[in-house]
């Protein structure tokens, strides 16, 4: 059995973890064995400059966390190399950069092991499907593209009239009401 300040360290650790869980919108476990420090630095870049924690994790420490937040399902995945990354603003950002990542090496040296959302374990297939999402602000630039069409058509037609009518004509002042009778 190991000495009390390790326990205690290890609780911590778990503590730790179980918070991040409880707080992330989503996150992915991955199996990352076979990577060069430089493409791990890479990968770590890439998670940081998408809002995304990415850590090495023991399996038996993130047992226990995610058996604290109800996310039992992926037991069965720990096993071999371990990391996770959470993101607690983007949902998507985690899939994405890691399946971004796991493509470059088609599956061999890096996958994914398993993923959730919103407290709910997700399938691989819906992980990458979620992956291929664009970011959120491509998709509020999208929305924002769409809902500006009509109006920017419509800007354009009336230019279109007015050039051909020979230009703009300025409305007339109007007519000074004459002064109330007193």
């Amino acid at each position: 059995m190991p000495n009390a300040k390790v326990l205690s360290e290890k609780q911590a650790i778990v503590a730790e973890l179980t918070e991040k869980l409880k707080n992330a919108s989503s996150g992915v476990l991955v199996d990352y064995k076979g990577i060069t420090v430089a493409q791990d630095t890479a990968l770590r870049t890439e998670c940081r400059n998408n809002g995304v924690d990415y850590a090495v994790v023991k399996n038996t420490l993130v047992r226990f966390a995610i058996n604290n937040v109800g996310l039992e399902e992926m037991d069965s995945v720990l096993n071999g190399t371990t990391s996770l990354a959470l993101s607690d603003s983007d949902p998507i950002a985690p899939m994405r950069v890691i399946a971004k990542f796991a493509k470059q090496f088609n599956g061999e040296k890096f996958t994914i092991k398993a993923g959730f959302m919103d407290g709910k374990v997700l399938e691989l297939s819906e992980i990458n499907a979620l992956a291929e999402l664009p970011s959120k602000e491509v998709l509020q630039a999208q929305v924002l593209g769409t809902m500006l069409a009509p109006i920017t058509s419509l800007a354009i037609v009336l230019k279109a009239i007015a050039e051909e009518k020979g230009g703009f004509v300025e409305a007339e002042p109007a007519a000074e009401e004459a002064p109330a009778a007193e």
